[in-house]
């Protein structure tokens, strides 16, 4: 079993407090709801301040590269740690292994136990998303399964996670994934159904609108207006 890279993660710990703001921190723990303090590093500043220390501590193997993204995640004092980790795991060098459906139990993790939206859709969208694009047949019943899952975030990461499958958006599974939600009563659920019927919208507007019609009952009022913000008009969007 490969061992964490403590040496990538004392340098990614390093930069980010190099890059703090404390200003900046309270404010982004507001606008977020996070429980978990933050160091007040905007995305701009993690990226410039991150792209050389992963440039220059290359993961030698996938274990490594599992083992460390854990590191940085379940050892995580500020959210930031956690917002690196997720970008660790999605670097172009290591594709071959994040694309795997093996990997999927790791995205797991880090969506049930980090159990909110700014960490769970960049995970679903741009971590959860690829694998079904390229194993399919391996990673659809998985995701069948998050749907239905107790879990909420599991819930909502099946339902979200095709954003930006553009052609490959597998529609069936899409509307599995929201009619096996349509009546949970949670924010972020029916934001996460809008959300991605909106998106879907943009590739295939007449799937969508007729989707809807078809479960006008059952999509609550948040859901339909997300969905149709772009297609229909306003006296249509925002009715019921």
């Amino acid at each position: 079993m490969s061992a964490t890279d403590t040496a990538l993660v004392d340098a990614v710990r390093t930069a980010l407090r190099a890059a703090a703001d404390p200003e900046a921190a309270e404010p982004m723990r507001a606008y977020v709801k996070s429980a978990m303090p933050l160091l007040g590093v905007k995305k701009p500043a993690r990226t410039a301040a991150l792209k050389p220390v992963f440039a220059a501590h290359r993961l030698r193997d996938e274990g490594s590269w599992r083992a460390t993204v854990l590191e940085l995640w379940d050892g995580a004092e500020f959210r930031e740690e956690r917002y690196a980790a997720t970008t660790l795991a999605q670097l172009k060098p290591y594709a071959a292994y994040a694309t795997q459906p093996d990997a999927l139990d790791l995205y797991d993790h880090m969506v049930v136990t980090g159990a909110w939206w700014d960490l769970v859709d960049e995970l679903a969208i741009r971590s959860v998303g690829p694998v079904l694009r390229a194993h399919p047949d391996r990673t659809t019943p998985t995701i069948r399964a998050w749907a239905r899952d107790a879990d909420l975030w599991r819930r909502r990461t099946a339902v979200i996670c095709q954003i930006g499958s553009k052609a490959g958006t597998d529609v069936d599974l899409l509307a599995e994934a929201i009619e096996a939600n349509v009546h949970v009563k949670d924010f972020f659920l029916r934001k996460g159904i809008g959300w991605a019927l909106r998106e879907h919208a943009k590739r295939d507007p007449g799937w969508v609108r007729a989707f809807v019609a078809a479960h006008e009952a059952d999509l609550s009022p948040l859901s339909r207006r997300e969905a149709l913000r772009n297609i229909d008009p306003p006296s249509i969007v925002t009715r019921g």
